[in-house]
């Protein structure tokens, strides 16, 4: 029985275990042991098929999963309620944004317009006397 065989008996911990002890023992080693879990395809997500999970799973996202644009529900009343609250929220955040902006350049004006007048208010210093 070859190592690689009595490895894949042990399963994935034990490939991890020597590809760690490789790298402890010689670096170079344990990228070696890395690279042929990769491109043997015994690393996990590319076991089921040629891309793996990932390949569904962006797939899943880009078409509106997780982050994504929701498709739809099922039920129109829903759909239409809930694309309205979005759009409703959305123009109450900008509106926040826009009161935020707003409050801050009030207060750098004030800011300024305290900082102009103390300016003004303070005595200008006398021009050095000639000797």
């Amino acid at each position: 029985m070859t190592l690689t065989a009595k490895l894949d008996e042990l399963g994935m911990p034990a490939w991890i275990a020597l590809m760690v002890m490789a790298f402890i023992v010689f670096w170079p080693l344990g990228l070696a042991v890395l690279a042929y879990l990769i491109w043997s395809g015994r690393m996990g997500c590319w076991k089921n098929s040629r891309h793996g999970g990932w390949k569904a799973e962006m797939s899943r996202m880009r078409d509106g999963g997780f982050w994504g644009a929701q498709r739809t529900s099922g039920n129109r009343a829903f759909d239409e309620y809930r694309t309205e609250t979005l759009r409703r929220l959305e123009g109450e955040q900008r509106e926040f944004h826009d009161f935020l902006a707003r409050l801050r350049m009030a207060k750098d004006k004030v800011e300024f317009d305290q900082f102009m007048a103390e300016r003004r208010s303070k005595p200008e210093p006398e021009s050095r006397a000639q000797p």
